[in-house]
């Protein structure tokens, strides 16, 4: 659909609006009369912009919920370019998710499509691309200013260190403690680096 600025504005704070439901009601609560009444909207305009209901709507909350966990790590993220830097990101990451606790509006979203929808499924992969590859972008400057071994496959370095990220996150929606994702942060810092592991403190 193409949309003129007015009609994409107004697609997007339909969007953050039930995004903002989400949060404050939990998605099995989410009803579309409470987003047409935070964001202004008629039924027509909301069908307007998301005939498939609910569920297409829902789809563009994960999408934009997605972005923001990129977004949130920003500047950081993209700018792995020193020890510090990335001590940085990782104090950013626990920041975060500390924040959030156990409340994952992605994941929230996205339970509620379905984690075997091609579209969930698009949603999270979209996601953890954009992540591994500025992981790997940061690694591979390490890598050239001698802070890293070249030995070091990069996007398989990445690959591992999200993959022990979102195991820590899991661990963190399961549980409420923060242990297991900061672990997975120092010790994928630390393999990067060729030192043993920190110690918990």
């Amino acid at each position: 659909m193409s949309l003129t600025r007015k009609g994409a504005a107004t697609k997007q704070r339909i969007v953050e609006g039930a995004a903002e439901e989400i949060r404050n009601q939990g998605v099995f609560s989410l009803r579309l009369e409470d987003v047409m009444d935070r964001t202004a909207t008629s039924k027509s305009q909301l069908f307007h912009y998301f005939p498939g209901g609910k569920d297409e709507l829902l789809l563009a909350v994960a999408r934009y919920e997605a972005a923001r966990v990129i977004d949130d790590q920003q500047p950081e993220l993209g700018s792995l370019t020193s020890w510090a830097a990335w001590w940085q990101w990782r104090d950013k990451v626990v920041a975060r998710y500390r924040e959030q606790g156990e409340n994952c509006p992605l994941h929230a979203a996205v339970s509620q499509l379905g984690t075997a929808t091609d579209a969930a499924r698009t949603v999270a992969r979209e996601l953890l691309q954009r992540w591994q590859d500025q992981l790997a972008a940061g690694i591979r400057h390490m890598q050239d200013i001698g802070e890293v071994t070249p030995e070091l496959d990069a996007d398989r370095e990445a690959a591992a260190l999200l993959a022990g990220v979102q195991g820590g996150v899991m661990i963190l929606l399961t549980t409420g403690g923060m242990d297991h994702l900061e672990a997975a942060l120092d010790q994928g810092i630390a393999r990067l680096r060729g030192l043993p592991a920190p110690a918990s403190a």
